[in-house]
């Protein structure tokens, strides 16, 4: 596989069969659909997924109202991550963004092992979110089986991306339209609850203290639920892969890193604070859909089937990104012989249609899995990449500090998006991040994804081995 003779030959033949598609050319043929608002709308709804709504009422229940602290934390830690990836990006902007980087700061095995267990993630998400967006059309199809529905809400994303990435754009912007206005009314109708300007509400913080304190589990919990709610920010990165098909790659990425903060402290710590504002933490609605309890507690009318359409259009916008993502990244490893030069070819449309499909056939068959053996393979899938998007973001950290070295010392006119306090906020942020990994092996709820996402690891460098004897032997 010569790296240098497939991106070469690739690359001119994707641009001749793209031609006349309407949009400018990007790297390797793909097409420069995206607009800059579907890139600011990527990268606001990106981190809105069933995590927030359903996911953080399980740290909640764990942690108490403390559980803000435990957002606000790991909130605190993807931003850093993210501003070290936006430096990198603006700075040098790729196709594929970090796995480029961290193949060309931390060596071709590095960039191998990122690139590919980032696909995996996002392939074994593509199934989870398959099959919640199947369980909540349950809901109102109670006779469908999960497994078809499962199938047919992958089929319809899967050709709304095999068209063009201006239709993944315009699907996004809309979900993610919908997913933020969503959480802005939240906000507001909270606030006028807190501050007893809703009908029957008494105002106040109490309920913050008034079921065992603020945080009833003590610090260690507070520290454990970091953990999890690092994984709800996993997607703010998406708008960094995205940016290969945006016409001002440098300026979409900056705007949406600088605007990071804003979803962070508004769409999740404040929204939770609300949660835990309103509604006892020891609700057993809290648990089962946390946004759903504040809504009945102001009884809001059909709170239940109004939050249930809400946590099914956040599914959809993550099957619908993630499927875009993965067939992104498979893209990118194929352009340095990391993939087979098969999954290069793109469609007059600018599609890496096979790539996408090779995402969508595992997504299938997890789903599949998820039927046939749902307690051991599915079971097993999942917790294989728990820690996944962990490593890759520790592995970003880490780049950035070695590119950013490179950089001052031989194009310093590059930085024009630095990470702030640098050198020592940025080794702070590797440390923290490998804290938070460290604490997964301990943690008895996180222990098994620990190390069966370690297990995925060591097949994956087993398969950078295989590709480097076959490279030899070839040459």
């Amino acid at each position: 596989m010569s790296t240098g003779t497939t991106s070469t030959s690739t690359e001119s033949t994707r641009d001749v069969s793209a031609a006349g598609t309407g949009a400018p050319a990007a790297p390797g043929g793909l097409r420069q659909g995206l607009r800059q608002r579907h890139m600011r709308l990527i990268a606001l709804g990106g981190v809105i997924g069933a995590g927030l709504f359903v996911g953080s009422g399980v740290v909640i229940r764990a942690t108490g109202p403390a559980a803000v602290l435990s957002f606000l934390a790991a909130g605190v830690l993807t931003v850093l991550i993210m501003r070290m990836l936006a430096e990198m990006t603006v700075a040098r902007p790729a196709l594929g963004s970090f796995y480029a980087h961290v193949r060309e700061t931390l060596g071709l095995r590095a960039g191998f092992t990122v690139g590919w267990l980032y696909w995996y993630f996002f392939v074994i998400v593509v199934a989870v979110e398959a099959v919640a967006g199947g369980r909540i059309v349950q809901l109102w199809l109670p006779g469908a089986p999960l497994w078809a529905v499962s199938l047919v809400l992958m089929g319809l994303l899967t050709a709304t991306n095999m068209v063009s990435a201006r239709s993944y754009g315009e699907f996004e912007y809309w979900f993610s339209s919908v997913k933020i206005l969503a959480i802005v009314v939240f906000l507001f109708l909270g606030a006028l609850y807190v501050l007893g300007l809703w009908p029957g509400a008494p105002g106040g913080l109490g309920t913050l203290t008034a079921h065992g304190g603020f945080a009833p589990a003590g610090a260690g919990a507070v520290l454990a639920g970091v953990v999890p709610c690092v994984g709800f920010f996993t997607g703010a990165e998406i708008v960094t892969i995205a940016a290969a098909e945006s016409a001002e790659p440098e300026r979409a990425v900056a705007e949406a890193i600088r605007s990071i903060v804003l979803r962070v402290v508004a769409f999740y710590v404040l929204s939770v604070f609300l949660v835990v504002a309103v509604v006892p933490w020891t609700s057993k609605a809290v648990e089962v859909s946390p946004y759903a309890a504040v809504l009945d507690r102001l009884a809001v009318p059909a709170a239940g089937t109004v939050m249930n359409a809400l946590v099914l259009i956040a599914v959809l916008s993550c099957l619908n990104s993630t499927l875009y993502t993965s067939s992104r990244m498979l893209f990118a490893l194929t352009r340095n012989g990391d993939a087979p030069r098969g999954f290069a070819k793109v469609s007059r449309s600018g599609v890496p249609r096979r790539a996408l499909l090779a995402g969508t056939s595992a997504g299938y068959l997890s789903v599949i899995a998820a039927w046939i053996s749902p307690d051991v393979v599915f079971s097993f899938l999942i917790n294989s990449y728990g820690a996944v998007a962990l490593f890759v973001y520790l592995a970003i950290a880490v780049a950035q500090v070695r590119m950013r070295r490179k950089l001052e010392r031989t194009e310093p006119d590059r930085l024009t998006l630095r990470m702030w306090l640098f050198p020592w906020l940025s080794r702070l942020t590797i440390a923290l991040m490998a804290v938070v990994i460290g604490a997964m092996a301990f943690l008895p709820d996180s222990r098994a994804q620990f190390w069966l996402s370690l297990l995925t690891v060591a097949v994956v460098l087993a398969g950078y081995e295989l590709r480097r004897r076959k490279g030899r032997a070839a040459g």
